[in-house]
């Protein structure tokens, strides 16, 4: 079985990002409660963002909750909330995040709080040492390439390199009665977008509560890597059933596109 891409972000990610249902202890940290906080101004000039793919400014505000570290960054010429998989980082502290996947009304359950506008990331690097890989993608939907992330990649042909989940050597899996395997479900989507199908596959891959919904990939043996939306909570290695209906072409933005994926599944363990 060839290696595929999907649709970093995850890593969405993507993502993302997902996200604040994990039930931890939230934890929170300003300036007003931080002594040692670097309050200084910094130039203008370092406040700028980061070219057009990243911002670059201070933390002002951070807290880890349910997996994640969500920053408040000051780029100088407007703050934004930004999340992504646990870093430490501290208030005070110049960062440089690159742009993933905006959320609006996004609420979080383990904060207990709902942010206007927040951003699902890929990373929180120190100012000045952002991977000259990292353009965007989503930290809720984490890059699968971050082995501390999550993520929402998920595609078979055509996706971005955001998205790419290996090849899990899963053996061959039956198909389901009056179903699809996964390689068949990438190169009908055309003429199954919209419709309610049924497919079989091993788990590979589980990320929990992103944009509200647990993401699942499956392979069977054939050629792709499906992903799927779901209420149901799997185990990597389970096999199982998902039903539902299938969407080609699923751009969520932030380079997150997928040739197929089956939103809103049910699921069943065998």
């Amino acid at each position: 079985m060839k290696k595929t891409t999907l649709s970093t972000a995850l890593m969405l990610l993507a993502l993302l990002v997902v996200v604040s249902a994990c039930g931890e202890k939230a934890t929170t940290t300003t300036n007003e409660n931080l002594a040692a906080a670097n309050t200084e101004a910094a130039p203008a000039a370092a406040s700028a963002t980061a070219g057009d793919n990243a911002w670059t400014g201070e933390i002002k505000e951070t807290m880890d909750a349910g997996g994640y570290t969500y920053v408040l960054v000051d780029t100088g010429s407007e703050k934004i909330w930004a999340a992504a998989t646990v870093t430490k980082v501290a208030v005070g502290q110049r960062v440089t995040v690159p742009k993933g996947m905006m959320m609006k009304n996004f609420p979080s359950k383990t904060l207990d709080r709902t942010f206007d506008e927040i951003y699902f990331v890929g990373g929180i690097y120190p100012e000045g040492e952002l991977p000259k890989a990292s353009g965007g993608g989503m930290g809720g939907m984490p890059k699968a390439s971050n082995p501390a992330s999550g993520g929402m990649g998920g595609m078979g042909g055509g996706a971005n390199a955001n998205n790419t989940v290996a090849d899990a050597n899963v053996e061959s899996v039956a198909k389901v009665p009056h179903g699809y395997t996964v390689a068949e479900v990438f190169a009908k989507s055309a003429s199954l977008n919209g419709k309610v199908i049924k497919v079989r596959g091993r788990v590979v891959k589980f990320t929990a509560n992103i944009m509200g919904v647990n993401w699942v990939h499956i392979q069977d043996g054939t050629e792709g890597d499906l992903t799927i939306t779901t209420g149901a909570v799997v185990a990597t290695g389970d096999l199982v059933v998902v039903e539902g209906p299938l969407s080609a072409n699923k751009d969520f933005g932030a380079g997150y596109k997928y040739d197929a994926i089956i939103e809103k599944a049910t699921i069943t363990v065998e």
